[in-house]
């Protein structure tokens, strides 16, 4: 991954926490967080769009069953299962969203946050760039 893109990554997931459901709308980036269960408390618009679901139909369901099924792997929900376990989580690696609508190839981040106890998931492209083109891609965060 590239620094420029994992550096701006890092600061996205550490400003994550503070910020509400329509600074998360703006990121070029998927973001969803997970409580510990795996279930959705937030799922911003880059990644309804890109997996064609309304935000609102997503918010409150079980991520790695109802909504994407093909991350109950080891690779995604093992991690995730580990990470919430240790209070510790922070991952990269290469995932393909096999949906019926627009599968697709991904960079996934998954990162535990002691400040909410709950998980960040982050999705970029494959080389880990954003997926959207948008004013957020300078994102800086705000104090």
């Amino acid at each position: 991954m590239p620094n420029r893109y994992k550096q701006q990554i890092d600061q996205v997931l550490e400003a994550a926490d503070r910020m509400n459901a329509e600074e998360l709308d703006r990121l070029p980036y998927g973001m969803i967080q997970l409580d510990s269960s795996g279930r959705i408390l937030h799922y911003n618009a880059v990644e309804s769009r890109l997996a064609s679901l309304k935000q609102e139909d997503a918010i409150g369901k079980q991520f790695f069953t109802e909504i994407a099924p093909c991350t109950r792997v080891q690779e995604f929900y093992g991690r995730f299962k580990e990470g919430v376990i240790r209070e510790a989580l922070d991952t990269s690696f290469h995932f393909h969203f096999a949906f019926k609508q627009n599968p697709r190839d991904v960079t996934v981040r998954l990162l535990y946050s002691k400040r909410s106890r709950t998980v960040w998931v982050l999705i970029s492209d494959h080389e880990g760039k954003p997926l959207a083109t948008t004013e957020s891609e300078t994102f800086t965060p705000s104090e």
